[in-house]
């Protein structure tokens, strides 16, 4: 119990605007879990201790279940479905008040052709570009309404188009010194650091010493590095080293986003990633990771074909799919084990991993849910022919989830002490365009995911420790002031659920549906969830690195 943290109200009436009475605290910092009362006043934990004589408008009995911060998605892909409905409902219902973005590609800093081809690509969710810096970005989510908070990276791949497009070739001085100048811009608007998707294309075209230069500059602002890394299946290893090169020269924290041994001949090499990472912060290199809780990832087609073929942006892509003789050649890389890139479709072992979930055409719609390998009989086409005229047709990288991860790995990754927790996903809820595709499970279930089937069913960890992998740890690395603990002063995420109750319920065949269990949220001490049901509150503000 951290004394500390308590303030005894011993006689008299104090005014709260919100009591939740006699739940069992976990305050996010690892410690046991201890029972008290916490009052909310405006935006803030105003009292935790015995307030029997307190009043306040409302009043939430507590008894037998967990009172902790709100969670923080460390990887989300809320960025568009936050635009079409503000409620975040499959995160809010999971816990999760903080959604951080900015895997590799980032809502800014955007110029006219970026934003052309934006609203090119846009599918199922049509928006206006309203914004162009990522501040800007940040600004307008708010302002529109959101139920959670949001803040964000800045995108490698991003300043990299915005100053080199797709091309294939190293910046010259100038041109770094103008990418530079975004993250720098980014930086003081806000960002929490840099952040880097290094499979695709053209992030697959920067070298080490593109991210040092840009890593340098979040640094200088106190910014960490976060990385989906180069490999995670051949060149694990090598790309692990690759992470631990850029915090070392550029001197920044970095995390190495989702990670995984992807592919069953690569499913040994994590114990060896753990070796690394430790010796790395033993070093005293600021070394962390997340992860989803599910065995297999979800991305486009895009991660199944060589970056090669990719150069030059989308269109150039399907324009030479549609070349006989690349195809032929796109083909045989597909098929062919290489360490040269990252092949997803390879990895998964068998098109019958590889589940299609997201189209732009209506005409192609009904393939949802089915496998490229009965997507490839029905056509009478073979599984590589099939994925590159889905491309083609769709016009769109077209969504998919690959089985690539062993149950084994992901109960010996959630045992790191250094492990938080992204969904990877959108948060999305059963209602509208969102049921024009089928997203992996982890939109609706990641964390509850967690604490359901992984601390109270199998143990892998206590509860505490999970809290405050989903607390206080991501919001200290992300460099987050006043979220991420149940302290008086801090602002009032917080959130009631049933430790005994809570679980997923969302399944590949089946993904949208909600997770149960978490009875009440608080976003900025405004009460969003109610017994389990969306208030239609919008609190959510824009979360700043270093912000008061």
């Amino acid at each position: 119990m951290v004394l500390a943290l308590f303030v005894w109200a011993c006689g008299g009436s104090a005014e709260y605007d919100v009591l939740i009475r006699g739940g069992t605290l976990y305050d996010g910092a690892g410690g046991p879990g201890y029972v008290a009362d916490l009052a909310i006043a405006g935006d803030t934990i105003a009292a935790i201790g015995s307030l029997e004589d307190a009043a306040a408008p409302v009043e939430i009995d507590a008894g037998g279940l967990a009172v902790t911060p709100g969670f923080i998605n460390m990887l989300s892909w809320a960025t568009e479905s936050l635009i079409e409905d503000g409620r975040s409902q499959s995160d809010i219902r999971q816990g999760v008040t903080l959604e951080v973005f900015g895997e590799g590609w980032s809502m800014g800093p955007l110029n006219e052709e970026m934003k052309r081809e934006e609203r090119e690509q846009q599918g199922d969710i049509e928006y206006a570009i309203e914004w162009t810096t990522l501040g800007e970005y940040l600004d307008y989510l708010e302002a529109k309404g959101v139920s959670t908070n949001v803040a964000s990276f800045v995108g490698a791949t991003t300043v990299r188009v915005h100053v080199l497009g797709y091309e294939d070739r190293p910046p010259t001085a100038e041109e770094l010194d103008r990418m530079r100048d975004l993250v720098r811009q980014a930086m003081e608007d806000g960002a929490l650091g840099l952040g880097s998707s290094l499979i695709y294309a053209p992030a697959f075209y920067a070298s080490t010493d593109e991210l040092i230069a840009l890593a340098e500059v979040a640094g200088e602002y106190g910014g960490m590095y976060i990385s989906h890394i180069r490999s995670e299946g051949n060149r694990l290893l090598e790309a692990m080293d690759e992470l631990v090169t850029i915090a070392r020269a550029a001197d920044v924290a970095a995390e190495i986003y989702h990670l995984k041994a992807a592919g069953q001949a690569n499913w040994d090499k994590l114990d060896e990633v753990f070796r690394r990472v430790e010796a790395a912060r033993a070093e005293g290199l600021r070394i962390t990771a997340d992860m989803y809780t599910y065995t297999a990832g979800a991305t486009g087609l895009d991660a199944a074909m060589p970056p090669w073929v990719q150069e030059g942006g989308h269109d150039e892509w399907v324009r030479r799919l549609q070349d006989p003789e690349i195809r032929e050649r796109v083909r045989r890389e597909m098929t062919r084990p290489s360490d040269d890139w990252e092949n997803l479709y390879l990895a998964a072992g068998t098109p019958s991993n590889v589940v299609l979930v997201g189209f732009k055409s209506e005409s192609l719609k009904r393939y949802t849910g089915m496998t490229l390998a009965e997507v490839a009989a029905e056509r009478r086409s073979s599984p590589e022919e099939t994925a590159m005229d889905l491309v083609i047709e769709d016009d769109s990288r077209v969504e998919a989830v690959y089985f690539l991860m062993s149950e084994e790995n992901v109960a010996k990754k959630i045992a790191r002490p250094w492990m938080s927790f992204g969904s990877d996903a959108a948060s999305l809820g059963p209602v509208g365009v969102f049921l024009e595709s089928n997203p992996h499970p982890r939109a609706y279930g990641n964390f509850a995911r967690l604490l359901g089937k992984y601390v109270r069913e199998e143990g892998v960890i206590p509860l505490e420790e999970a809290i405050r992998r989903l607390t206080s740890m991501p919001a200290a690395n992300l460099g987050i002031e006043r979220r991420g603990l149940l302290a008086p002063g801090h602002f009032a995420d917080v959130v009631v659920f049933d430790p005994g109750t809570i679980i997923d319920h969302a399944t590949f065949a089946d993904p949208h549906r909600y997770a149960t269990g978490v009875r009440h949220v608080f976003v900025n001490g405004v009460q969003v969830l109610d017994n389990g049901e969306h208030t239609g509150a919008l609190p959510g503000r824009a979360v700043r690195r270093g912000e008061k």
